[in-house]
């Protein structure tokens, strides 16, 4: 019987011939077998207000979140569109000859895109002039980091590039051997200080060294398990959350589990399933799991704080802390504002019927969301 090899998360499709789909698994395929129920009424806005929409251009089949820095919003889309938004109005827009397939990172003076064909794009963030690019191995399904002087890229095979923000010269590669079945997410990767944080396929949570490469440590986040090859699949499908000296990830079909940031000491762990991420404050963990429902954890102890479950079946997002407030997206266009004490939905905002089924970011006064035919909505708190 032949295997299959990948697995691209946002279809929920197994690549290889002769494979079934994985839509009952799939937050975004709109085929979840949970019951949608009917929204609470609420006031479109509440604690927060819509200030501004945008037009950037279609992901396709890939994720595309935008980037914030101060007053810019940097956003792309799959036809090769790059463009810096302020205040609602475009800056600069350009079109680069090839279409691109991860999202936008920045530091204020850069901003760098993914290429299908594994190339890391980087452009000057108050000009839009392409300053430099450089190859990876295969395509770049999430947005690079630039932080540190680095732009540190994660190709679809789950190896990771360093460059020197500067020129584009490699300053190291990290690969290692993966689970002969593996999910082809839009995983990214968290850079703090002199470490650059990934979770791998197969449950592993590793920290880089920003000046080589090395593996400072290694942890487990979940192991697999089941008699299947597709119910071993223990992958990390987000970016880790980091809060303070604690740098916390969850796996699909596994667990949610948080680490000392410096030695990699185990903390805490708890079963929840996730492929769409997690979120932390000083004070606690927010993760939604496969279902979604949205969970929040004591950051100190893992103790379950509150369960909000009034949003299963709609798709929900990776959960985006907003100082008391909790966000969280769905595959039918609304933002679900949430108290971080007690879970309750509080506000309500909406986007278009595309969905948001990418990261939601910061911005100075709120979020900037995306949805999947390219609008950006930028929402602030009253």
């Amino acid at each position: 019987m032949k295997k299959c090899y990948s697995v691209l998360l946002a279809a929920a499709v197994l690549m290889s011939a002769g494979c079934s789909t994985l839509d009952d698994l799939n937050p975004f395929s709109g085929k979840t077998k949970a019951k949608v129920g009917k929204l609470a009424e609420l006031p479109l806005g509440g604690d927060f207000k819509y200030t501004w929409k945008q037009s950037t251009g279609s992901s396709g089949v890939y994720v595309f979140s935008p980037a914030v820095h101060e007053k810019s919003v940097f956003s792309a889309s799959s036809d090769g569109s790059v463009q810096r938004i302020e205040n609602g109005s475009a800056v600069w827009k350009i079109t680069l000859k090839e279409k691109l397939s991860g999202g936008v990172g920045t530091d204020g003076a850069r901003v760098a895109v993914g290429t299908p064909k594994g190339e890391v794009v980087v452009l000057d963030a108050k000009s839009g002039i392409e300053l430099w690019r450089a190859k990876a191995s295969s395509e770049i399904l999430a947005a690079p980091v630039v932080a540190e002087g680095l732009v540190v890229a994660r190709s679809g095979d789950s190896r990771i590039y360093a460059y020197e923000g500067a020129d584009g010269k490699r300053r190291w590669v990290y690969q290692r051997t993966t689970p002969t079945l593996t999910l082809r997410s839009n995983v990214g990767v968290a850079v703090k200080g002199d470490k650059t944080f990934a979770g791998l396929p197969g449950g592993k949570l590793v920290a880089l060294s920003n000046v080589n490469g090395a593996a400072m440590w290694e942890a487990t986040v979940a192991l697999p398990r089941g008699a299947t090859e597709l119910e071993r699949v223990t992958d990390i499908t987000s970016e880790p959350a980091i809060s303070g000296a604690v740098v916390c990830a969850v796996a699909f079909q596994g667990k949610l589990a948080c680490f000392d940031r410096v030695s990699g000491n185990a903390i805490w762990s708890r079963d929840v399933s996730s492929s769409v991420g997690i979120d932390a404050d000083a004070s606690a963990v927010y993760v939604s799991d496969d279902k979604g429902s949205v969970h929040s954890f004591a950051l100190p102890t893992g103790a379950s704080v509150w369960k909000q479950e009034s949003l299963q079946g709609r798709g929900v997002g990776r959960p985006l802390v907003l100082g008391k407030r909790i966000s969280v997206s769905d595959n039918q266009g609304y933002i679900h504002f949430m108290d971080s004490g007690d879970g309750s939905i509080v506000a309500r905002g909406s986007t278009d019927s595309s969905g948001v089924r990418s990261a939601m970011s910061r911005s100075d006064s709120g979020l900037v969301a995306q949805t999947t035919d390219g609008a950006v909505y930028a929402f602030s708190s009253n």
